[in-house]
């Protein structure tokens, strides 16, 4: 057994290491193609994102007025869709309902009530469900009063969480028992709106926005490669040539200690003890002197232009500018055919 589990583990690393070996081998090319990729996919799943949210929030909007014969607001709200499970949970389907009141009944006690009823006839007699929903027992049938009393010109607002299914809402004026004490006279509208999309699309936003978030990375990490290998080829022709002459001129130093001056032995033993013609070789014509004097200095001055720039040939064929101030020039020259110099160009 522990000889499979180190066969798995030696294949483990070796696939780890192929893999970094690729990494290694990507071009400049290719990162910059991957950065290119990454950054896309960033902007991909957020814009992704942004409409699953979007739909989220989108609420199914409906609106009623108040009815003198039923002496309520009553409206079918339809299908109500969703992941959540029956009985009251964080998947529940959210439901608002905004109530203005304009003339509320005139008696002591008065209350607004509202119902959230589990039922896909909603003409028919609801009696049973509003006792049902005033009980609390079952989460397809719920209720909620408002303490307060209602006014003229108010706006009272009730919150549910529904199961998926068909519902009925229903808004009365009521009293403390939940009775309904609504006239022909009193009115009243509302405005509702139910959010089935919320669970599904904001759970799918959020998948899209941990997407972006892995592609951002993964651009972050392509992004410092490229900037790696790009820094790495800052370094020009004319830098490397600068290198190479100081490092050659470090390395040469200076040719040798200053040669001694004076007679290296006193007066008397310096000359020849013999007769002069046959002591001192016959001095050279002096025609001889001066072509040698004069094919010497060709070779030791080294170029120099009518402003006075003295060319120092380096290697590989490059020049290097040397002003009359002794200065150099950060530009690295050529010689042209016809022995003139010009700045190299990459």
């Amino acid at each position: 057994m522990s000889e499979e589990q180190g066969d798995g583990s030696a294949a483990e690393l070796a696939v780890d290491i192929d893999r970094d070996e690729q990494a290694e081998a990507m071009t400049l090319e290719q990162r910059q193609e991957a950065l290119k990729q990454s950054r896309w996919n960033v902007f991909l799943w957020l814009g992704i994102a942004v409409l699953m949210f979007g739909f989220a929030l989108f609420p199914m909007s409906f609106d009623e007025d108040y009815d003198g014969f039923t002496n309520s607001a009553e409206t079918d709200i339809g299908l109500v869709w969703g992941p959540s499970l029956p009985g009251e949970d964080f998947m529940d389907v959210p439901l608002t309902i905004d109530v203005k009141v304009q003339n509320p009944p005139a008696a002591a006690d008065v209350h607004l009530a509202a119902y959230a009823l589990g039922e896909k006839d909603c003409g028919q007699n609801l009696g049973t469900q509003t006792e049902l929903a005033r009980d609390g027992t079952d989460h397809s049938y719920q209720y909620e009063l408002h303490e307060d009393t209602p006014v003229a010109g108010g706006e009272y607002t009730f919150n549910f969480q529904l199961d998926p299914g068909h519902y009925c809402v229903i808004v009365q004026f009521v009293d403390s028992n939940g009775a309904n004490i609504g006239t022909s006279g009193t009115s009243m509208t509302i405005e509702g709106a139910v959010y089935p999309n919320q669970v599904i699309a904001g759970f799918l936003g959020l998948i899209c926005l941990g997407l972006s978030a892995f592609a951002f990375i993964g651009a972050q990490r392509h992004g410092e490669s490229v900037k790696e290998l790009l820094e790495g080829d800052l370094e020009t022709t004319e830098t490397k040539v600068l290198a190479t002459i100081a490092n050659d001129r470090i390395t040469a130093g200076p040719a040798g200690p200053p040669s001694a001056s004076g007679p290296s032995g006193p007066p008397g033993s310096s000359g020849p003890s013999g007769p002069p013609d046959a002591a001192a070789p016959s001095p050279p014509p002096e025609e001889n002197v001066a072509e040698e004097t004069a094919v010497e200095s060709s070779l030791a001055v080294e170029p120099v232009d009518a402003t006075g720039v003295t060319y120092e040939p380096t290697e590989n064929g490059f020049f290097f500018a040397k002003l009359a101030d002794g200065s150099y020039e950060q530009t690295v020259y050529v010689q042209n055919e016809d022995g003139s110099y010009a700045p190299h160009e990459e």
